[in-house]
């Protein structure tokens, strides 16, 4: 056996240096095809499939675009979450008007319906944390976020802020809604929405409108017999609609291609999704997770997770003419179980960057109408808060204007860019700004590549 050791502790260097050459020219290839603009690591993403939507979704798609239901006649789901905006708001205005005769102005900016289907229902920490299927209580959530110590988010460590006990998942702005039933039965009985009444007016409706053949044939003929039960199924079928209809979630933007290793990125566009992943730059990413899932599934784009950042308060919202009036996010006016946790006023739920090119306002109130704005506010809100804050009688900035002084200590101040200081540099210039918003770009859907 000595001879065949000897001769295989010569070898072993040479396989050695045949390895790390192979390793180094691999290195190579990847960094040259991402200079192209190409990903180096493509991978096959696992999207929901294409299927004839059920009798179910079809009358749920139904629903979804019948004005009849709300108290004007002439508001749907789709006045407000318009298709060809990736179900979002369809103009510019803070907030939407509704009511029953539509002059009733909202309070918060229309969130998009579109990749809701994997959002996860509203809880503070890990989900199971008992490490049974027996949800733990709110309550006892709560008291286990306060001892716990907070890691900071970065772009290049996203998982590791994972481990915080901070409030994630569920619906709307505020989370108050687990399941896509619950957040399709708010606007409906909304007075500033649809306001559709109380459940037998609606029932009412739904009875003598023009789909309540096929709600006896899918529920029953008692269906109607029981108001409550009624609405419930109508709200089960939108939910499924949503859930079926690819239009909710079709990942065809030119970031799933480049995922796949079907597009290319451009200078620009590289380069934004670079500092988009800089944790010393944009950090976008320690908040807007861009990375596909162990399983293949694409990225969202959020965590989840809730922040008070503190924007601007916007005086185009006529519930802003109070003064006294403050919408605290997880802890009102809609949300009433976490309004003694004062920790969390002000904090809103991180939304999904998917298709934000084409959104028309940006955050809960809308204060911002443009990409180029809200990227400017992010890199100047703590260097130039003088820029994007009113002055006060003594002619101090009121910084964090949209939150009661009490409650401006919950805004991040810790994640970069927010750990910026007056005459630090910005952690974007101009330049980079603009690369950023060529990258936000291939998130929207609809992505053709170009024919040659």
């Amino acid at each position: 056996m000595a001879a065949p050791c000897r001769a295989l502790a010569a070898l072993l260097p040479m396989l050695l240096v045949a390895h790390l050459g192979s390793a180094a020219q691999l290195a190579v290839g990847a960094q040259n095809r991402l200079r192209s603009g190409l990903n180096p690591h493509p991978v096959q993403l696992r999207t929901p499939p294409v299927r004839p939507l059920s009798a179910l979704a079809r009358l749920g798609r139904s629903l979804f675009y019948d004005t009849r239901l709300s108290a004007s006649g002439r508001m749907s789901c789709a006045s407000c979450h318009v298709p060809a905006d990736a179900y979002g708001p369809p103009s510019s205005a803070p907030v939407m008007l509704g009511g029953p005769r539509l002059l009733t102005p909202g309070v918060r900016a229309v969130p998009s319906l579109r990749y809701l289907y994997r959002q996860p229902p509203f809880t503070i920490g890990p989900d199971l944390q008992n490490g049974t299927d027996v949800p733990v209580p709110l309550a006892r959530q709560i008291r286990s976020a306060l001892r716990q110590h907070r890691v900071r988010k970065s772009a290049r460590q996203p998982l590791a802020a994972a481990a915080n006990q901070v409030p994630q998942g569920g619906l709307f702005w505020d989370g108050r809604a687990d399941t896509l039933e619950q957040q399709i039965d708010g606007p409906l009985f909304n007075p500033a929405e649809m306001d559709g009444g109380t459940v037998d007016e609606v029932a009412a409706r739904l009875r003598h409108g023009r789909f309540a053949a096929e709600f006896i044939r899918l529920f029953g003929p008692s269906v109607f017999d029981n108001a409550h039960l009624a609405v419930a199924e109508a709200m089960f079928a939108i939910g499924r609609f949503e859930r079926e209809d690819r239009s909710f979630h079709p990942f065809s933007s030119k970031f799933d291609a480049w995922l796949e290793g079907r597009a290319r990125f451009t200078p620009a566009q590289l380069r934004g999704y670079e500092l988009f992943n800089d944790p010393h730059k944009g950090n976008c990413a320690a908040c807007h997770l861009d990375r596909p899932g162990p399983d293949g599934q694409p990225p969202l784009f959020t965590d989840f997770q809730y922040e008070a950042l503190g924007v601007p308060r916007n005086a185009a919202i006529p519930a802003n003419r109070n003064p006294d009036y403050y919408d605290l996010g997880l802890c009102g006016p809609y949300r009433t179980d976490l309004r003694t946790q004062t920790q969390y006023c002000g904090m809103f739920l991180t939304p999904s960057l998917r298709n934000v090119a084409i959104r028309h306002v940006f955050f809960h109130n809308g204060v911002f109408h443009s990409l180029q704005q809200v990227l400017e506010w992010y890199v100047g809100r703590d260097r130039h808060p003088e820029r994007f804050y009113p002055r006060d009688a003594a002619g101090e900035v009121v910084k964090f204007n949209d939150l009661p002084p009490k409650y401006r200590v919950n805004v991040d101040t810790v994640d970069a860019p927010f750990n910026r200081r007056p005459g630090d540099p910005a952690a974007l210039n101009r330049a980079e700004i603009q690369d950023v918003i060529a990258f936000l770009g291939t998130l929207t859907d609809g992505y053709r590549p170009a024919r040659h």
